[in-house]
């Protein structure tokens, strides 16, 4: 990956499927270049500006830190963030 480049990552809390399953969705930023991605499946969905090899890259992170990004995402409550920052 480039490395020159601020590299930035955020994810949503848990979202509730159809099929009962929980997944988060995660965004990879850098610069103008962007990826968006699932956890706990590590498929990117939409991207930009990223090289096949670089999805790759990120679905692999995605998949081996699938229980550390579903641990934090369960501390989301876009609610309470809201309030706090208004």
């Amino acid at each position: 990956m480039k490395h020159s480049e601020e590299f930035r990552m955020t994810y949503s809390g848990l979202v509730s499927q159809k099929n009962g399953k929980k997944i988060v969705r995660v965004i990879f930023e850098r610069g103008k270049d962007y990826a968006e991605g699932i956890v706990p499946s590590g498929k990117i969905e939409k991207s930009s500006g990223f090289t096949s090899e670089e999805l790759e890259q990120l679905s692999k992170y995605l998949r081996n830190q699938a229980d550390d990004i579903l641990s934090k995402a369960k501390e989301v409550n876009p609610l309470r963030n809201w309030i706090r920052n208004n």
